[in-house]
């Protein structure tokens, strides 16, 4: 009866130590908190949109290969002269900033290009950039210690 006491304490025992080493894991957190989007001629007829700005570890761990990239949420998924359109496919090596390493609370500064492109059938500078850009965070992975 004893030995069946001690082996019925000692699984509780262990359960109990097991719930607490498993505890809550510190997650990583990266935010954009700053974005500046500029328009260039990439030639005679054709316009850019690129991106800079900064990015900040406000999670509970460092962090690392953070990939930052731009949206045109107001942006067509086709070429047509005159209109600000985005690529369908994945994005480019130019299309994203890879930050390596991003301590918690570090904040460093990002740039890419080609958020969106307009081709014109004349010379002219657009009159505005398109409405709805957004930088954005879009993966990282926790630093092993």
């Amino acid at each position: 009866m004893r030995f069946k006491t001690i082996a019925v304490l000692l699984c509780v025992c262990m359960i109990v130590l097991g719930m607490n080493a498993c505890g809550e894991k510190k997650e990583g957190k990266v935010i954009v908190t700053e974005s500046e989007f500029v328009m260039r001629a990439d030639s005679d007829k054709a316009y850019v949109i690129d991106c800079k700005g900064k990015v900040k570890n406000v999670g509970e761990v460092d962090v690392k290969q953070v990939v930052v990239t731009g949206f045109c949420r107001s942006c067509i998924e086709m070429i047509k002269p005159g209109y600000w359109f985005v690529s369908g496919i994945e994005k480019t090596p130019e299309q994203q900033a890879v930050i390596t390493s991003l301590a918690v609370g570090e904040e460093q500064t990002f740039s890419f290009k080609e958020v969106a492109v307009m081709y014109n059938t004349v010379s002219e500078k657009p009159e505005a950039m398109p409405e709805k850009l957004e930088a954005a965070v879009v993966s990282f992975e926790t630093a092993e210690k």
